[in-house]
């Protein structure tokens, strides 16, 4: 799908823009380790070492329309299971503090097969957040939100994007674009900065 693609980023917004099918959600999964490249490599550096795939996996927050969640665990089941796969030991405060952020404290107890698409993303944002990640990679961020839930996309990122952190955002909605600092655009498989 692409060839040739290099580059380097300091912490900060970074934008992945193209048309439906240009590869948006591929270049992101490679980036996130869920889909391995057909050829070449992807390398992650903090502060120039490089980091393996446990240190990478423990730095990274993922959130996607595509990610799926566990249908019968309530909201706050799902992050909890999250919690303990990644061996950490995120408080049940923490926890339900971001199911709060998010808007879904009426449904803390819900299982998430039985949220609305809009509530099921707003839970996958609260799980890729709520362990506090260094790096942020989302995935049509927007997909299914009402306008409160697009105006939380802004404040997610407008919090996130510190010089600590870095933040990549896939998408083809240009108001989830303008959050970012540099912008790259998929076009006939190449990148265009």
């Amino acid at each position: 799908m692409f060839s040739g693609v290099s580059f380097d980023h300091q912490a900060s917004a970074l934008g992945i823009a193209g048309s439906n099918g240009s590869g948006k959600s591929t270049f992101l999964k490679c980036l996130g380790e869920l889909l391995p490249p057909s050829s070449g490599n992807i390398a992650w550096e903090d502060n120039g070492i490089a980091l393996n795939k446990t240190a990478f996996k423990q730095k990274l927050g993922y959130a996607a329309p595509y990610v799926n969640l566990y249908n019968e665990l309530s909201c706050r089941e799902n992050l909890t299971f999250i919690s303990k796969m990644r061996h950490q030991s995120d408080s049940i405060k923490t926890i339900d503090l971001w199911i709060s952020k998010v808007g879904l404290k009426h449904a803390i107890n819900q299982p998430f097969g039985k949220l609305s698409t809009g509530q099921q993303q707003r839970l996958r944002l609260a799980s890729a957040l709520f362990y506090d990640p260094d790096i942020l990679l989302l995935d049509e961020p927007g997909s299914n939100l009402d306008e409160d839930g697009r105006n939380l996309i802004t404040e997610i990122v407008t919090a996130f994007d510190t010089p600590e952190k870095l933040i990549i955002i896939a998408s083809n909605n240009p108001d989830e674009l303008d959050l970012c600092e540099r912008i790259f655009s998929i076009e006939e498989e190449s990148f265009v900065e």
